[in-house]
């Protein structure tokens, strides 16, 4: 017998609802923003992942690399943003009106150690906003990660700022940075002794309890920044502030990716344990020439799907199926032709609505009917007879068979409406 692969799980019906609902709800308001849908290759040429950090983690030991049968080395995406910038190069976005902006839904890959809230494949939705280095974009963009946590039902999520400033101030910064990991190399792991000399802002992320005492003390890049740098973090976080958007000050905040620059911002969620992340993002301006593109600022996001759901699901989120029948059907001996015509004229009016399969009893048949979550259920007698039962008060009634689809679908909207009634 087969079983899915180590670090991927199967989305089954019932679980698939609240996954599909929380797409829906994360991408919403950036929608309305005016990010149009864009949708890349799930695998790229190599090259495209090897500009987001040769010294990273995902670069160096996460990526699914392989050699097509043209001799091209591809990798599996394990992030969305270079992919978005590389299509944005390619199709010469950089010449028409700008900000370019988009958003994406998909999924991503990369070799790690699975856990709770990480595995090999998961789903990420995201956007990407390119063109200006207006603060004003970097506010809305953090904006609508947060607005989207809250349309996905997850209000109780922290925001983490800090700005990772850029090439005119950070050199600096990293050789002090440096040096306090010199120091103290004897109280740090072995891996962050490793970073010390090749990715150094990526010890900052360390989550072991020793190196945490440790780097507590550590420089902080904020006091680095150069004057442009200070200026354009104190705008965005101005204009936060006029947009009522808490955050939390997070001067150790670092990414994954190296090529961040400027606004850096995480969302984490207390009921995930030591994987609280459930998303993040910041400003990538460079990363557009690294891949032998124009010079194309820009900023954006990717929030994790899978964690939403462990989020809503350890909040015990109230949650309505936006996959669940508005209207069930029950046909009784010799009414299955009538019942099917039934569900059909439903669902081509725009209702969600199923029926029982198979020779089931009436007590079955009005099991699977509660089962189903349906509000309303229509009852089809071989004659052509119909009866329409509320689910919630039990009230039931004869209606005209032609008169039955129609009567079913205002009976259920009315029985939201009482539903929804404070």
């Amino acid at each position: 017998m087969f079983s899915a692969p180590k670090g991927t799980n199967d989305l089954l019906p019932g679980r698939s609802g609240r996954f599909a609902a929380a797409v829906a709800g994360l991408l919403a308001p950036a929608a309305r923003a005016g990010y149009k849908l864009v949708d890349t290759p799930v695998f790229e040429e190599t090259g495209v992942f090897l500009r987001v950090g040769e010294s990273t983690d995902i670069v160096t030991k996460e990526m699914y690399t392989f050699e097509d049968k043209g001799g091209r080395s591809l990798t599996l995406r394990p992030e969305g943003t270079a992919g978005v910038v590389r299509a944005a190069i390619e199709h010469h976005v950089d010449r028409g009106p700008l900000p370019w902006k988009v958003r994406y839904a998909g999924q991503m890959f990369r070799y790690e150690q699975p856990q709770g809230g990480r595995t090999r494949q998961f789903f990420q939705v995201g956007i990407e906003a390119l063109g200006p280095e207006d603060p004003a974009i970097d506010a809305e963009v953090v904006t609508l990660a947060v607005r989207a946590f809250e349309e996905a039902g997850l209000p109780n999520v922290t925001l983490l700022l800090n700005s990772m400033g850029d090439e005119a101030c950070r050199p600096a910064y990293i050789a002090t940075l440096q040096a306090f990991l010199r120091d103290n190399a004897a109280a740090l792991c072995g891996e962050c002794r490793a970073r010390t000399e090749t990715n150094p802002l990526r010890a900052l992320d360390c989550k072991r309890a020793e190196c945490q005492a440790t780097l507590a003390a550590a420089p902080v890049i904020t006091d680095s920044l150069c004057a442009p740098c200070k200026e354009h973090y104190d705008e965005v976080r101005a204009y936060l502030s006029s947009l009522g958007v808490a955050w939390t000050e997070a001067p150790r905040l670092v990414r994954g990716l190296d090529y961040y620059r400027r606004t850096t911002f995480e969302l984490v969620h207390g009921g995930l344990g030591a994987q609280n992340a459930v998303g993040g993002g910041g400003r990538y301006d460079g990363l557009a020439e690294s891949l032998g593109g124009p010079r194309l600022p820009g900023i954006g996001w990717a929030l994790g799907v899978d964690r939403t759901l462990l989020a809503l699901e350890s909040e015990d989120a109230p949650f309505e199926d936006p996959e669940a029948a508005e209207v069930f059907v029950v046909p009784l001996p010799g009414g299955k032709d009538g019942a099917l015509r039934l569900v059909d004229e439903l669902r081509t009016a725009g209702v969600r609505a199923d029926m029982v399969f198979g020779d089931r009893g009436m007590k079955g048949a009005m099991k699977a009917a509660d089962r189903s979550g349906a509000r309303v259920t229509l009852i089809v007698g071989a004659d052509g007879g119909v009866e329409l039962k509320h689910m919630d008060t039990g009230e039931q009634y004869p209606v005209p068979f032609a008169e039955a689809a129609a009567r079913a679908a205002a009976a259920e909207q009315r029985d939201e409406s009482i539903e929804d009634t404070p």
